[in-house]
């Protein structure tokens, strides 16, 4: 590489991002860095016809720009003395040792050396996966490498709520349309690893059993009115969601338990009384629990439930339940 030399930014290509693999860049240390004492390692350019090509220092020449400082400090790199796979792999490494990538990064890298630099995909599982803290195995180089062919909006997704692999590929199951119906859906809510396997599941079988597209799903009435529900938490439109989908996707069950809500209503019992069936109603067993803090609170609980027995709507219930 030649000597450093101050280059105008106007002379700089910046929509060549051949060896860029930037996504979600975290500026404002970078920005406060720059803004205190200056640009301290210099960019590295690849002269390119009467234009130069970035090879390292995306973040701190678009810094730079923000800052309306119109030159950078650059080494030089003539445009047939290197071959660009060698200055790939030289950006990954800079990049690497000092800010290291998250998992849509990891991604753009991998497509970039199987797509673009035609690695082959045994060097790229053996080679490349460990530089990036990967393990090596072929279902891991095809879950990055299908998280990087998808959506920006779905990429945003993955490193904002730190997707698991796992439903990175579950994602990567549903086509373009289908993600962004499923994202429209779960962006408003607070879905750990879990959740988020359940409703993506949720929605697949629904889809299936149903032969609808995910759209239809995502837009029925239930579901929009607690999306807009602006009262609701994040956590809160997620427990409503997840019962939602699970009426629709097993509405007898659902059927029985919007009666077996009736039947204990037609009981009247006190608020401190609870009385549930089977979680999902395989058995006939019923579960009653008391909450109480005085004797006297006890005695009347008791009084009140001595009386069940003659009620036709508790009959009713015990008959039906056996």
């Amino acid at each position: 590489m030649k000597t450093i030399r101050m280059i105008s930014l106007r002379q700089i290509d910046l929509s060549d991002e051949t060896f860029s693999v930037n996504f979600l860049a975290d500026l404002q240390g970078l920005r406060s860095s720059i803004q205190e004492i200056g640009l301290i390692q210099p960019v590295i350019l690849r002269e390119k016809g009467d234009r130069y090509q970035i090879v390292c220092g995306f973040r701190r020449i678009r810094v730079l720009g923000e800052l309306q400082i119109p030159e950078a400090a650059s080494r030089m790199v003539r445009e047939n003395d290197v071959e660009e796979f060698k200055l790939f792999s030289l950006a990954l490494h800079e990049n690497l040792t000092t800010r290291g990538f998250n998992a849509v990064e990891k991604a753009l890298a991998l497509d970039k050396l199987i797509h673009y630099f035609r690695i082959d995909p045994t060097v790229a599982i053996r080679t490349y996966l460990p530089l990036l803290s990967l393990e090596t195995n072929e279902k891991i180089l095809k879950t990055f490498l299908s998280l990087a062919r998808m959506e920006d909006e779905v990429k945003r997704y993955v490193v904002k709520e730190e997707v698991s692999r796992s439903n990175i590929r579950r994602l990567a199951a549903f086509n373009t349309e289908e993600r962004k119906a499923i994202l429209s859906l779960i962006s408003c809510l607070k879905l750990g690893e879990n959740r988020l396997r359940e409703i993506l599941i949720l929605l697949e079988e629904i889809s299936q059993r149903d032969q609808c597209l995910l759209k239809e799903i995502v837009d029925r009435p239930e579901l929009h009115a607690i999306v807009s529900h602006k009262e609701l938490t994040p956590s809160q439109r997620t427990d409503r969601v997840k019962t939602a989908l699970m009426n629709l996707r097993f509405p007898r069950r659902h059927q029985v338990e919007e009666g077996f809500k009736q039947k204990k209503k037609a009981l009247d019992l006190p608020p401190s009384v609870s009385l549930q069936h089977d979680p999902h109603f395989e058995g006939k067993r019923l579960k009653m629990e008391l909450q109480f803090e005085t004797l006297e609170e006890y005695q009347s609980l008791l009084a009140e439930l001595f009386t069940l027995p003659e009620k036709k709507a508790f009959q009713k219930m015990l008959e039906e339940e056996n």
